[in-house]
């Protein structure tokens, strides 16, 4: 078992956490996503592995749950493990405990392997079937929701518009996945999040933005504390623009 789950080990010092002295949501998902790279690197199929076969991993959908935030100063890890692979999808799970054994929340991803050069996604089964099935499972919980079904928003205005800066990419030169957490986060004020907290989030990623891009926000709370957001760029060139991301919030 111990081997096909890989655990990282944190801390929320001073300069990792919020104004309400708990871990930042941004931060926790960096370290979600090192924490995959991590698993994925020991087992040889990371990031440096493929790009020698100008492959890149592409994240298709995260979703985290968080009964509570890691307080500042505080040891955390996170434990990762593939849970299933299917064609062109792969499932990969999230338990992220305090120093206790205590579960402060899940997570669960979805990532694609795409082709560099075609931007088109690869058949998982048929390049790398054998070395994920050896790494899957163990069967062990994770004890959240599955991701749920963001349908497109109608009737909405933009809220913010930003355009996609230096520190907004990754290392493949795209608008880096959690900085899209990090905007949509700000859509709120400190005053809300006084009064609430962040119990859920999800990300749904559908196309990519890159420097320079004009990129709109939306809005639109479906029930009390359940906002849903989609991000479009290019909004303002034929009123409509392209949607490369939806999200959902649920606060209490």
């Amino acid at each position: 078992m111990a081997n096909k789950i890989e655990t990282l080990h944190f801390r929320s010092d001073a300069f990792n956490t919020d104004f309400k002295r708990e871990l930042s949501y941004d931060v926790l998902g960096r370290d979600i996503l090192n924490c995959a790279e991590n698993h994925a690197s020991k087992r040889g199929f990371g990031f440096s592995d493929l790009l020698k076969v100008n492959h890149s991993w592409v994240l298709s959908r995260l979703s985290i749950e968080m009964q509570q935030m890691p307080p500042i100063y505080s040891n955390y890890h996170i434990d990762t493990w593939i849970e299933s692979v299917y064609r062109m999808f792969t499932n990969r799970n999230f338990c992220i405990k305090n120093d206790k054994g205590e579960v402060y929340g899940y997570a669960r991803s979805i990532w694609a392997m795409i082709d560099n050069t075609t931007r088109q996604p690869l058949d998982l089964v048929s390049f790398y079937g054998e070395e994920f099935q050896k790494w899957l499972g163990p069967e062990i919980p994770c004890e959240m929701d599955t991701h749920s079904r963001l349908r497109p928003l109608t009737d909405v205005e933009p809220v913010m518009q930003i355009e996609a800066r230096y520190s907004d990419l990754d290392c493949n030169g795209h608008f880096n996945s959690i900085k899209y957490i990090s905007h949509i986060l700000d859509l709120f004020s400190k005053d809300f999040y006084t009064e609430h907290r962040i119990r859920r989030a999800e990300m749904a990623y559908i196309a990519e933005a890159y420097y320079g891009d004009e990129l709109s926000f939306f809005v639109k709370e479906q029930e009390p504390l359940h906002y849903q957001v989609e991000i479009r760029k290019h909004y303002s060139i034929d009123g409509k623009g392209e949607t490369i991301a939806r999200c959902l919030v649920v606060f209490e």
